[in-house]
């Protein structure tokens, strides 16, 4: 197990869209739990175009895909449905206080003006044109991604960069039921 900061006591509080916590969630099946940056950063568009390419995969390996984003719920939906993720289970938390309790960073302003920043953001923005949008959160909030099965954190991965990419599939493999 991966301990993170207060994650396992506050699981029980972070309700989705469909009226469940992650708590009763994930004793239902794994959940790859995935905290997204803010919806107008590119790195958040290529997050979710990955995710979407791995969708299917992902779930019929029995493994259930919820986001966490910093916006309202309707703002979130819009943005699922432009990247092909309709129906996508999620949870809101303008406040960053699930962040936190999994120990997830802010990043700093010299992280933002790198050389690696900026190709990777030439990269992720004019070579897969992943365009920025307007802020809809915390600019300088870190994401990441959390294997999580009866309340237990089985795995994860803990952006350092914002531009990190991980491979959703592989993390996904380590707690599979079929």
């Amino acid at each position: 197990m991966v301990a993170r900061n207060n994650a396992p006591d506050i699981m029980h509080r972070m309700q989705t869209n469909t009226g469940k916590t992650l708590w009763e969630m994930s004793h239902d099946q794994p959940v790859m739990l995935v905290f997204l940056r803010q919806f107008g950063c590119t790195f958040c568009r290529e997050a979710l175009a990955d995710i979407a390419k791995k969708r299917t995969e992902i779930e019929n390996m029995g493994m259930r895909i919820v986001f966490v984003h910093m916006t309202e719920a309707a703002v979130a939906e819009r943005y699922f449905h432009r990247y092909e993720l309709g129906g996508a289970i999620h949870i809101s938390d303008p406040d960053c206080t699930y962040y936190a309790a999994f120990g997830l960073v802010k990043n700093s302003v010299t992280q933002l003006l790198g050389l690696q920043f900026l190709m990777r953001g030439f990269q992720a923005t004019v070579l897969e044109g992943h365009l920025p949008g307007p802020s809809l959160g915390d600019d300088f909030q870190m994401p990441g991604v959390f294997i999580i099965q009866d309340g237990e954190i089985r795995e994860s991965f803990i952006h350092k960069l914002a531009y990190d990419r991980p491979d959703y599939f592989k993390l996904a493999k380590c707690c599979t039921i079929i």
